[in-house]
């Protein structure tokens, strides 16, 4: 009778999403290395910094707490399950009248247990295991963008190093070209005009150098912060031994000619921005967005604010309790504490209780949470929508800037030929000395922008798994409270009782 009695809405589950028709992937091959997409790119630095970002990350461990708060208000909404009255009470007062001592005794035991006839501690309890669940998809979600947070930025990391051994490798060239310039002027060959544009070149180039050094520090402390360690902790990880110089690819014993050797291939031979080697279009199954955490956080809000409109609703309805008393009393004039005669009561039976002049007050606490509810599913909806949004966007972004990067690489290839023909030229007197100037700012910018792009693939491939909700499997079967904070719990003076046992992401 009282399962079938509970008031207010049953949250009915979300429509499946269904995603335009352009972002409808071949579903006959899913990607069964999401939950550690991370590996694909093949790594061991980034490897090495995502696991310590899972261990040491201060906002997971924030996380982890959370959800350890909803575990106990969970536990609080259970215990109204049971009487929620038992109280034990006594008294021991001695009291003067007319010059006479009057002693008073008592102890009660008060028991009283309402029934839950319209189902509000029901909806209590649905909506505390609606908050639980909740923290338990932010937990995943927080992870989720910790993961990705941590790869962008060393991607971007890697992208400053390759761009500085990019300038410096330019910058032994442009110190030849500019000695060069100064021996055919000392030698009047050239003008002055020829030798200070080979100069400002050169200047320009290094000043560059500044700003890239600084985009890698700033990475280098965001990396720091996302795992909860000192920069100086992590720099050793991201040291790499390529040569930063162009020396091995110029031509030797030949200071007249500023030519570079024709494997083109080895000269673009860095390795230093990680790339993952995948088709989206057969591996990654977009229907892997309605496991998304953000998603799932959206609609535990409104499955808590579908719960808490039944709970509220129940206010408006008589409330039926059963309520007993057993009580020693005792009212004695002799002074002494111990005479009980026919001190001894039992009272038991059934009370109701009913707000009847309530003055809308609980209906408008219902209209609040029917209101916030419905925001809720407006939440929801973006959030969804939001998702395909970004799914949308890293995987076009992945491929055109693959298509980017494929063109960016001929233009530099291109441009490494054109500087080799023009400084031949410009040495055999067939062209002036801006054409070879032209190709030298050329193969700098085109070598800067080749760089960048390589990294704008890695970091929409990142954000391709992200969107799709990729890095939170990893901690299935795992702690969500690290085992520092789990020891302060146990070593304070609160009784954690069953709490602290058993914190580990059960199997999905």
């Amino acid at each position: 009778m009282v399962g079938c009695s509970v008031v207010g809405p049953d949250f009915r589950e979300v429509d499946n999403i269904k995603p335009p028709k352009e972002l409808q992937l071949d579903n006959n091959e899913t990607n069964a290395e999401l939950s550690e997409w991370w590996m694909m790119f093949h790594d061991k630095k980034l490897d090495t910094l995502i696991q310590k970002a899972y261990t040491n990350n201060i906002d997971i461990k924030q996380a982890g707490l959370r959800i350890l708060k909803s575990r106990t208000l969970l536990g609080i909404q259970e215990g109204f399950r049971y009487p929620q009255v038992q109280t034990l009470s006594g008294n021991a007062i001695t009291s003067m009248q007319n010059s006479k001592n009057i002693n008073s005794l008592g102890v009660n035991f008060d028991i009283g247990w309402e029934i839950d006839f319209w189902g509000k501690y029901a909806r209590n309890i649905q909506s505390a295991q609606a908050d639980l669940y909740l923290s338990i998809s932010s937990y995943r979600d927080i992870m989720t963008t910790i993961v990705a947070e941590v790869a962008r930025n060393y991607i971007n990391y890697q992208i400053a190093q390759e761009r500085i051994i990019y300038a410096k490798r330019n910058i032994s060239i442009q110190e030849r070209v500019a000695r060069m310039t100064e021996v055919q002027f000392n030698s009047g060959n050239v003008s002055e005009l020829d030798m200070q544009q080979a100069r400002t070149q050169l200047y320009s180039t290094r000043a560059k150098l500044p700003s890239l050094e600084l985009s890698k520090i700033n990475s280098l402390n965001a990396i720091s912060i996302l795992l909860g360690m000192s920069s100086d902790k992590i720099a050793p990880i991201l040291k790499n031994n390529i040569s930063e110089k162009s020396s091995s690819y110029m031509k030797k014993n030949n200071f007249n000619i500023v030519e570079l050797d024709e494997d083109v291939e080895d000269y673009l031979s860095l390795s230093i921005i990680p790339e993952a080697d995948f088709d989206p279009y057969k591996k990654i199954d977009i229907s892997l967005i309605r496991r998304r955490p953000d998603i799932k956080v959206a609609e535990y809000k409104a499955r808590s604010a579908s719960a808490k409109i039944g709970a509220t609703e129940a206010l408006l309805y008589p409330s039926f309790s059963l309520v007993g008393n057993v009580g020693i009393n005792s009212n004695d004039l002799t002074g002494s504490f111990t005479s009980f005669s026919d001190s001894i009561g039992v009272s038991a039976g059934p009370t109701f209780q009913w707000n009847i002049f309530q003055y809308d007050r609980i209906k408008n606490q219902i209209r609040f949470y029917d209101a916030s509810f419905e925001e809720a599913m407006l939440g929801y909806n973006k959030a969804v929508l939001n998702a395909m949004s970004e799914v949308s966007n890293s995987l076009n972004g992945y491929v055109y800037t693959k298509i980017q990067l494929q063109e960016n690489q001929r233009a530099l290839k291109a441009t490494l030929r054109a500087f080799n023909l023009s400084a031949k030229q410009y040495n055999d007197g067939l062209v002036s000395y801006q054409r070879l100037l032209s190709t030298v700012e050329k193969l700098t910018i085109t070598q800067d922008i080749y760089a960048q792009v390589k990294g704008l693939v890695a970091i929409n491939e990142v954000l391709l798994y992200k969107s799709l909700g990729g890095g939170w499997q990893h901690s299935i079967g795992k702690e969500y409270i690290s085992d520092d904070i789990k020891d302060k719990l146990k070593q304070s003076d609160i009784d954690w009782g069953k709490y602290l046992n058993n914190t580990r992401f059960e199997d999905e």
